[in-house]
């Protein structure tokens, strides 16, 4: 990536354009205007979602890895979160199961279709891809531990029948993923950061110049407003996306993985170029990352929503999904487990990601 002293002015105009897209939307620009306004909606999205990537280069090549990888991360998760408990106060305890769908689709995305194409992008480029195999396993280990705990368990406990946490379970719970989150993120930064650094000195960017502290501020400023904008136009969208889905026939469920694909595209595309560039580390210091934090994020914030407004919050999920999901967990440890990738372990993800769609579509 060059990286010059100024911002290009495409990055700078694709959240300005975002918002006033957002601002129209609140004064009844798309009442107006009907199916154009939507494109229009869906072209700042996607510009936005661009611009975000860049800034979240900037700010990583400024402070370096694994700091770089974590602020997006957290940035998108953190903003996720905030909209998810809007929508669960706005909607009350008819919402209850929203986090853990968004949460579900979220991990099933990142596990199976952004480590499987980064794996096949950066396998089809490079042949053998390595990484260093010890933070890897320490993010995998720290998944499949919290994803366990907080979507498959509540369908075993008795205190609360059925796919639920008693309040006491709940909040035990919430601690619990929240001390395994902010244990993985002080291993990741600070008590064996090594761990987390790519084995082979980074890649083809590994000489990339480092950006003035100005720009690099501006920039992780320029992130934070492009990420909030991603997500609200991506929320906007998804009435129209529903309604589509529901002309074709599809499961309503589509729609939450349609929404949670186009809020983790920004982590995606840079997970992408990362594996294309041989920075396979990057790349899934991106992607595991942003499945930890989605965890361990949401799970207590909507777990304090709903305590609070006494609702029951709905955790388990269901048999064809706790299937899928052990073998996701199982499969990435297993294609991870030796340090080096070729294309072949991309591929055995995608095919599971495929089936994953399929099988929501045809139930």
């Amino acid at each position: 990536m060059k990286i010059s002293t100024t911002l290009p002015v495409w990055t700078i105009a694709g959240p300005v354009v975002g918002w006033l897209a957002l601002a129209g939307k609140a004064l009844g620009a798309q009442e107006l205007l009907g199916g154009a306004y939507l494109a229009l909606l869906a072209v700042a999205l996607f510009w936005g979602v661009l611009a975000a990537v860049f800034h979240a280069e900037v700010v990583a090549h400024k402070i370096g890895e694994p700091y770089g990888t974590l602020v997006l991360a957290v940035a998108v998760t953190a903003i996720e979160v905030a909209l998810i408990v809007s929508l669960m106060i706005a909607g009350g305890a008819e919402t209850t199961g929203l986090a853990r769908d968004t949460v579900f689709a979220a991990v099933m995305l990142i596990l199976n279709g952004m480590v499987g194409i980064c794996l096949l992008a950066g396998g089809g480029r490079h042949g053998e891809q390595t990484f260093t195999l010890s933070g890897v396993s320490a993010a995998l280990t720290t998944l499949a531990a919290i994803s366990v705990l907080t979507m498959v368990l509540p369908n075993y406990t008795t205190t609360t029948p059925g796919p639920f946490y008693s309040g006491s379970q709940l909040i035990f719970i919430a601690v619990v993923s929240l001390v395994l989150y902010g244990t993985f993120v002080f291993v990741q930064t600070v008590r064996h950061r090594d761990y987390f650094l790519p084995a082979d000195g980074g890649g083809e960017d590994a000489h990339a110049p480092v950006p003035p502290a100005k720009l690099a501020w501006m920039s992780g400023a320029l992130l934070l407003v492009c990420l909030g904008g991603v997500v609200l136009l991506a929320k906007s969208l998804s009435p129209a996306l529903e309604a589509a889905v529901l002309r074709m026939g599809a499961p309503k469920a589509l729609v939450g993985i349609i929404i949670a694909a186009v809020v983790l595209l920004p982590e995606g595309i840079a997970a992408y170029q990362a594996a294309r560039a041989n920075r396979l580390q990057t790349s899934l210091n991106l992607a595991l990352g942003s499945a930890l934090a989605s965890i361990g994020l949401t799970i207590p914030a909507v777990a304090i929503v709903s305590i609070l407004n006494g609702w029951t919050l709905t955790l388990g999920i269901d048999v064809k999904s706790t299937v899928l999901l052990l073998l996701s967990i199982i499969v990435t440890s297993l294609s991870l487990g030796s340090g080096r990738t070729t294309i072949m372990q991309g591929t055995v993800l995608l095919m599971i990601f495929a089936v994953y769609l399929f099988v929501t579509v045809v139930p």
